[in-house]
């Protein structure tokens, strides 16, 4: 990473500098590193900078003797005088832009600012003003029609007006970091992440005041189209680029100061072949679960918050045949099928009551468009009975669902507000249960395990549940309990698929098991390239493998 990291260094002085003073006050020389490797999480030192796009890095710091492991944005920062040209600077764009056309998208906005910032600055002339007289600038300034920069200046307040105006503001370093999952903020400085590798940690960012946080989060809130105020302090939605925020404001209702919690949207969707290797499941398990998708088996993921549960879903959707028409309902879009007849719902909460659509609307409508899957993004209330209804007429369904175990799934399911009959449960095939645990001191997903639903047996007093697969907390291994006992594989498939042999039934998944294990082993994980093996097999069977199995 040598040349890379002199690359870096010559792009980026505030990167030199902050090294600088990092070794200075340390001792320690940081690695620069082009990613991070999950066996760091196995690491007692940490200490690796990595770069999230020009000219943002992030520092990932720990020691033994430090206790935890610290997390550090590296960006431009404004001097006393770069923050006097910013505010000058940003006077003249807003000016200005009264004069433009309005943008249609982010590039244009984007274009239109580099426009506005060229028109209001002077590249060249900065060095004719004494820095260290940074009172002069407030006479300066005003009386001009252009603001004098030198080009390190104008390079730092650029990042800053393009942060500030179509970026995240403060937190823009780790809304670039590709590691993230969820943003939590309480108050001005109390600004953590959730890791992929270390789990939760503090950052070093703050909003700098009360005003300066209650400004962002009314930013937010715009963008979204779900305004906040002290009279409307709540607000939920998806930013433009996917990710989710939900926005307490106002100290009335958020007593430690206004607070969001931001879900990151990740572009490209973690593959079943990663969650392999992280050990979430095991690939006989993910067999199975492309045995019950290839045949139109309706499955419920569920579990607790943050337990993977829509990563898990969208891992799994590959394994539906390639030609099906999928319809997906949604609050805000997480689901991302790579099907190209795939039709986005997504509801509408804001307007007056007659203009509003809820996932119940949107499951109602999809019924009618004869979709070969329906996929729900969370069932909470009377969209589980539509959903139900479905199943009952031939439309699998797919959907996550809050519940820590099948029993608790089952009761919130037959109870209020859902109201499924229970003679009706048997129509849901498959149940995941996921969950976030700490093993052995480390922040990990699983699935617990995978219940198939029998049915509703009066004589048995209630719904009969059998196990096929199981997590073992001991040695963090599933066993497949449901191996030659499955009911779903044999009387269900096995049967669709007219098998002599129900039995047969446990080759195909093993042939199954054997092909992701191979791209385990071959280190095939990009979502794409397992998207593209599957697909080629689900046309050219064994022969449309790049591998021999």
């Amino acid at each position: 990473m040598e040349p890379e990291y002199q690359k870096a260094l010559q792009r980026n002085p505030h990167l030199g500098v902050y090294i600088k003073n990092f070794v200075n006050r340390t001792g320690h020389q940081p690695e620069f590193v082009a990613g991070l490797s999950k066996d760091l999480q196995d690491e007692d030192y940490v200490n690796v900078i990595f770069p999230v796009g020009d000219p943002v890095f992030i520092h990932i710091y720990g020691t033994p003797e430090m206790g935890e492991i610290g997390y550090y944005s590296i960006e431009p920062l404004l001097n006393d005088l770069e923050k006097k040209k910013y505010a000058a600077i940003m006077d003249l764009i807003l000016e200005r832009s009264a004069n433009e056309p309005i943008p249609k998208d982010e590039d244009e906005l984007k274009d239109l600012i580099i426009k506005l910032l060229g028109s209001a600055i002077d590249v060249g002339a900065g060095g004719q003003i004494d820095e260290e007289k940074v009172g002069l600038i407030e006479k300066i300034l005003p009386k001009t029609k252009t603001i004098p920069v030198t080009q390190q200046e104008l390079n730092h307040l650029q990042y800053h007006i393009e942060r500030n105006i179509i970026g995240s503001g403060p937190i823009e370093p780790i809304i670039r970091d590709p590691y993230l999952e969820d943003i939590h903020s309480i108050g001005v400085v109390g600004i953590f992440i959730v890791h992929k590798i270390f789990g939760m940690m503090k950052t070093d960012l703050s909003f700098g005041d009360e005003a300066g946080l209650d400004q962002w989060l009314r930013s937010m809130s715009e963008r979204i189209g779900r305004p906040v105020s002290d009279a409307k302090p709540i607000a939920d939605g998806a930013l433009p680029d996917g990710s989710r925020i939900n926005i307490i404001y106002s100290l009335d209702v958020s007593k430690r100061g206004s607070s969001f919690t931001m879900r990151k949207f990740s572009e490209v969707p973690v593959s079943i072949i990663e969650l392999i290797m992280w050990g979430a499941l095991s690939s006989e398990m993910a067999a199975y679960m492309w045995m019950c998708l290839e045949n139109g088996m309706s499955i419920f993921f569920s579990g607790e918050t943050a337990s993977g549960k829509t990563t898990m879903l969208n891992a799994c959707l590959p394994f539906v045949n390639p030609t099906a028409k999928i319809f997906t309902a949604e609050d805000t879009a997480e689901v991302q099928p790579p099907h190209p007849v795939w039709q986005q719902l997504i509801t509408r909460e804001d307007g007056p009551p007659e203009s509003r659509v809820d996932t119940f609307a949107l499951l109602k409508a999809a019924l009618r468009s004869r979709p070969n899957y329906i996929i729900v993004g969370e069932i909470r209330g009377a969209e589980g009975a539509v959903a139900f209804q479905g199943m009952q007429t031939g439309h699998p369904v797919l959907a996550t669902f809050h519940a820590s175990a099948v029993t608790k799934m089952i009761q919130r399911l037959t109870g209020d507000p859902i109201n499924v009959p229970v003679t009706f449960i048997d129509n849901l095939n498959v149940a995941m249960i996921l969950s976030a645990v700490y093993r052995k001191g480390k922040f990990l997903r699983r699935c617990l395990a995978v219940e198939e639903i029998e049915g509703y047996y009066e004589d048995a007093g209630g719904v009969v549940t059998r196990a096929v697969f199981q997590w073992d907390p001991e040695t963090d291994t599933h066993s497949f309990r449901g191996l030659n006992n499955s009911y779903i594989l044999e009387n269900k498939i096995a049967t669709q698929l007219g098998y002599e042999d129900k039995r047969d039934i446990y080759k195909d998944l093993m042939l199954r098991a054997r092909i992701l294990d191979e791209m385990k082993e071959r280190g095939i994980k990009d979502y794409y390239d397992v998207l593209e093996i599957i697909v080629n097999f689900y046309k050219h069977g064994i022969d449309g493998l790049p591998f021999a199995v």
